[in-house]
């Protein structure tokens, strides 16, 4: 069998199993437990898996996804997502449409202080989408409105896919934090001038007028604690205070001490924060451990090397290239989570980038690569046939049909189309906050 074949091979029987519903950590890992099996025997296959759980988890740098996850939980049982909303819809309700605005802002927020995509998306739509029904908002524009605004939750530091990234491509996290901190912005205001046009070219989906309200002091001061944690954590990552990991871990204690604040935790709510965390940690730790075996039998075809060769050879140009690649992340997240998609294809991917020429140093290159997968794979979330976010706030609106949340999307995914393009041809825009970085 020719190494082309059999990596052919393992990817069908993932997919295979996939299909099947096996979760997506067990099927990479059988598939490349074959893969590895054709190519070396069992007893080199013992002898890896005897060795690589401990050489991947001893690592000090993977403890900043558990506590990052856990920051996320604190903020959501804490009650936080709620003040959030409230601020967001009063600054907002001026303009047409301006609920579903603020569920976009209310998402960029509890974003900054998240991580997840999923947990924003759930978190917003439990507090915003009564409202936006009370409101007249259509089944359409909400669902589409809080799935597209959950993909803020990764965009928006802190992201847990963009801390993998940085472990897998060996970059400095606080500068990937940083090069994400614009292109999050841009997304989060792309989302609200998709909204402006549609609420206007197609009417009936939002109310005409909204009453305006004011803000009060009881409002805003629901907000000051984020504030004040976002402060801390990143002040202190970019201050040389504290490392990220550190600094994951004084937002995750901050957060806490938010929600004791708020007068929200209650002991049951504080177990669910460590069960929940934990149950999510292990499930990122295990498609660790599939990726990492189907990696390793993918590397001993040789055909991720021969790849680039071929890549390589084309003359193409390397913007052309990386435009193939994030088509290639748009096809492929119809069928895979973020975080599957990040570990199964970057070990291929970032070797080959990295051997481009871009004109820019290797750092700057490797930065901004990893910002267009994060916003690719953002695009994942939403997009048809399956849409992540779309399944998940679709579940929370049992009345709505999920082909009209898919239609409700589409204006999104226009505005992240717009964005990729921006930020693709224009590389400039991500790096701008890392030069300030040491």
């Amino acid at each position: 069998m020719s190494p082309l074949t059999l990596a052919l091979l393992i990817f069908a029987i993932m997919l295979v199993l996939m299909a099947l519903r096996t979760p997506i950590a067990i099927s990479m890992f059988f598939a490349g437990c074959v893969g590895y099996v054709m190519q070396a025997g069992w007893l080199p296959l013992a002898s890896f898996l005897n060795t690589q759980a401990f050489a991947r988890f001893a690592s000090y740098d993977l403890s900043v996804i558990p506590l990052f996850i856990l920051m996320g939980n604190f903020a959501t049982q804490g009650g936080i997502s709620k003040a959030l909303f409230e601020v967001a819809s009063v600054a907002m309700s001026r303009f047409r449409g301006g609920l579903a605005m603020a569920a976009v802002l209310a998402c960029a927020a509890f974003g900054a202080i998240c991580g997840s995509s999923v947990a924003t998306a759930a978190t917003i739509t439990s507090v915003a989408l009564p409202e936006m029904k009370r409101h007249g908002y259509s089944g359409r524009l909400a669902t589409g409105t809080l799935a597209a605004g959950g993909t803020l939750g990764i965009l928006i530091p802190p992201s847990v896919p963009l801390v993998i990234y940085a472990i897998l491509a060996e970059q400095n996290i606080a500068k990937l934090f940083a090069a994400a901190m614009i292109p999050g912005i841009i997304a989060m205001v792309g989302y609200i001038i998709a909204i402006a046009i549609y609420v206007r070219v197609v009417p009936g989906h939002a109310p005409d007028r909204a009453d305006a309200a004011r803000l009060t002091w009881s409002s805003v001061a629901g907000v000051i604690p984020i504030a004040i944690i976002f402060l801390i954590v990143f002040g202190g990552i970019y201050g040389g205070i504290f490392t990220p990991t550190e600094g994951a871990a004084v937002g995750a204690a901050a957060t806490f001490i938010a929600a004791l604040l708020r007068r929200e935790m209650t002991m049951a709510k504080f177990r669910h924060c460590f069960y929940a965390t934990a149950e999510s940690s292990a499930m990122i730790f295990m498609i660790f451990i599939g990726a990492d075996l189907m990696n390793s039998a993918l590397a001993l075809t040789q055909v991720p090397n021969q790849l680039a060769s071929v890549v390589g050879g084309w003359g193409l140009s390397p913007v052309a290239v990386v435009s193939a690649i994030l088509l290639f992340y748009v096809v492929l997240g119809a069928v895979m989570d973020e975080l599957s998609m990040i570990l199964l294809t970057i070990p291929i991917f970032f070797p080959m980038v990295m051997g481009l020429d871009f004109g820019m140093p290797k750092e700057s290159v490797a930065i901004w690569f990893g910002i267009m997968v994060l916003m690719t794979v953002g695009f994942g979330l939403l997009a048809p046939p399956v849409g992540l976010n779309v399944y998940v706030v679709n579940g929370m609106a049992k009345d709505v049909p999920i082909a009209e949340s898919y239609r409700g999307v589409m204006p999104f995914l226009i505005s992240d189309t717009l964005r990729t393009l921006l930020l693709l041809f224009f590389p400039g825009i991500s790096l701008w906050l890392v030069k300030f970085i040491g």
